[in-house]
């Protein structure tokens, strides 16, 4: 009995029609780039101080004196949050006296900004941080605008599976594109920072469920080769060309509303995509709709200019392959001793990798030098990054790659704290390798996971794993706030967590040279704890062997070659 591939074979592996789709369906992934990151710069905050009113009529010494000085980082800079007391300072300058010669400004009150604050408008016209004074008492939004947006990716993920099985991919993408387009557009037109975290959780909503669509549709429709190429160079660098256009465009629109207008305006040309994108034959073969499946097999046959059989799919052929698998659910993947070690090990190493990815590339802000420099270089590096992870994945094990470009990022990231304060640009570099490393780990994760599952439950595994990642995408905000108390403690924090990760995901069972399951007792047996220790223990005491610790490392790694190999 032939299977999908083999019926639809005929149509060749990169014609017109697949090349249409292909390119089409990559252009969907343009604007999740932008929206997921475009943060950086409509939520930065630019310095500021408090506004001293026009009405205290203070001369001009005493204006420029009003705001006391704090230490931040070894540096003197004006207070934020704080100003001298408005009533004398204001008695002050009415009798004649000068601050620091009459006055000594240490004995004199401080009050909070009870008229505002001034804000730097040299680096940008308006962000949500300015236009909604979201500092100092109201700090604490900051971080939480990206977290609700996280909630919203968390909440789409949760949905749009189950409802895109139910009523199609298509409709699916299309509709959540529409959801995204114009609740990104109504930000425009925010009165206030709740209708603008409200409309953001619907656009976070709306981007994972367009995405997840659109990458099913491609992973069904293309064979296997086309399918390799567009589930990872494909959809990571359409993401990453959204991604990098964020400084481009934000350097020469500096207002945050006239940025998001800008960006979302094109996407509801997306619209006339929907002559030129098919529905999944697969899922309509799978819905018994045999005749809307072939006739999108026999359009597509039309524009490779190939010649469809008389019958292309038959009914043995549909009930035998494209029947549901009802009775499997995402409790499956806890049931056994086995599955249940795999994927609790895979759901820790997905937190990491999206804490660490979204934390170093909203965090572009803070670095020194241009934000728009550091982060046009953090969306440039994706594309080598990406390139990378798929020569790894096609050519090397799995797990080995994995965990080298997690102990690489982490490495790199414990690295800056050593690093001299007058050595920026090396801390900048070291932060770029980290997040390079961070990449391909984060391309390489998800082949790997969908290599390590079965056939009913590849696809509840994937978004099980994406949804645990949205637990470390919604923290990640949080991690950067904590460089109001050290600038140190979230590098340790990530560099520490992923190293760790590193760790843990040598315990993952190796896929590479081996067929894919087609059932839970064909998966791989998890290693076990006691054969990790052993591992572990021969792989740290290469420090402590004759010779060179270099060399030992090296050839420590590169024994393993050959062991996948064997095994």
């Amino acid at each position: 009995m032939s299977t999908y591939e083999d019926a639809v074979a005929f149509l060749g592996e990169w014609g017109p029609f697949q090349q249409s789709v292909f390119f089409l369906l990559c252009f969907t992934f343009i604007p999740n780039g932008f929206v997921a990151l475009s943060i950086v710069f409509i939520g930065d905050t630019p310095t500021h101080h408090c506004l001293i009113p026009a009405h205290a009529n203070l001369t001009t010494v005493w204006m420029n004196s009003s705001i006391p000085l704090e230490e931040h980082s070894g540096e003197l800079s004006l207070s934020k949050c704080s100003r001298y007391k408005l009533d004398d300072i204001t008695s002050f300058s009415e009798r004649g006296l000068l601050p620091g010669i009459d006055v000594n400004l240490s004995h004199v009150q401080q009050e909070a900004c009870l008229d505002g604050w001034e804000y730097d408008r040299t680096t940008y016209v308006s962000t949500i941080v300015s236009e909604w004074d979201l500092v100092c008492d109201d700090k604490w939004k900051g971080p939480l605008t990206s977290s609700i947006f996280f909630c919203g990716v968390l909440t789409g993920s949760c949905f749009s599976g189950p409802i895109s099985d139910r009523f199609g991919r298509k409709i699916v993408m299309f509709s959540t594109i529409a959801i995204q387009t114009v609740s990104s557009l109504s930000q425009v037109l925010s009165p206030s920072w709740a209708i603008f975290c409200a409309l953001y959780f619907v656009v976070g909503m709306g981007a994972i469920s367009n995405y997840v669509s659109a990458f099913v549709i491609g992973t069904e429709l293309f064979n296997p080769t086309v399918r390799t190429v567009f589930s990872t160079v494909g959809s990571c660098l359409f993401f990453g060309v959204g991604y990098m256009l964020i400084p481009l465009m934000a350097y020469y629109i500096r207002d945050w509303r006239m940025l998001i207008l800008t960006f979302n305006t094109p996407t509801v040309l997306y619209v006339l995509f929907w002559w030129f994108i098919p529905e999944s034959p697969r899922w309509l073969l799978s819905q018994g709709r045999v005749e809307e499946a072939e006739y999108i097999i026999r359009q597509a046959a039309k524009k490779n200019k190939v010649r469809a059989p008389l019958v292309i799919f038959d009914g043995a052929e549909v009930s035998s392959s494209h029947t549901k698998e009802s009775s499997v659910n995402i409790w499956d993947l806890v049931r056994t001793r086995n599955i249940r070690w795999i994927s609790v090990t895979l759901w820790l190493v997905w937190i990491d990798l999206s804490i660490t990815y979204f934390v170093l590339s909203l965090n572009t802000s803070n670095l020194h030098g241009s934000i728009f420099l550091n982060c046009f270089l953090s969306a440039v590096l994706e594309f080598p990054a990406y390139t990378l992870s798929w020569v790894l994945f096609r050519y090397f094990p799995r797990r080995l790659c994995l965990s080298m470009s997690l102990f690489l990022g982490g490495l790199m990231i414990l690295f800056i704290q050593l690093i001299p304060s007058d050595m920026n640009f090396v801390a900048i570099a070291l932060e770029m390798t980290g997040k390079f490393g961070v990449t391909v780990a984060f391309a390489l994760i998800f082949a790997y996971t969908a290599e390590l599952y079965p056939t009913v439950l590849r696809n509840t595994a994937i978004g099980a794993c994406s949804m645990a990642s949205r637990i470390g995408s919604i923290s990640a905000p949080y991690l950067i706030y904590l460089r109001s108390y050290s600038v140190a403690l979230p590098y340790i924090l990530i560099g520490t967590f992923t190293v760790l990760a590193a760790l843990i995901s040598l315990l993952i069972p190796e896929s590479y040279g081996k067929p894919l399951p087609d059932s839970i007792t064909h998966m791989q047996e998890f290693p076990g704890i006691d054969l990790s220790i052993t591992y572990f223990v021969l792989s740290l005491n290469t420090s402590n062997l004759h010779g060179s610790i270099f060399l030992n490392c090296f050839l420590s790694a590169v024994l393993e070659f050959p062991a996948y190999t064997l095994s």
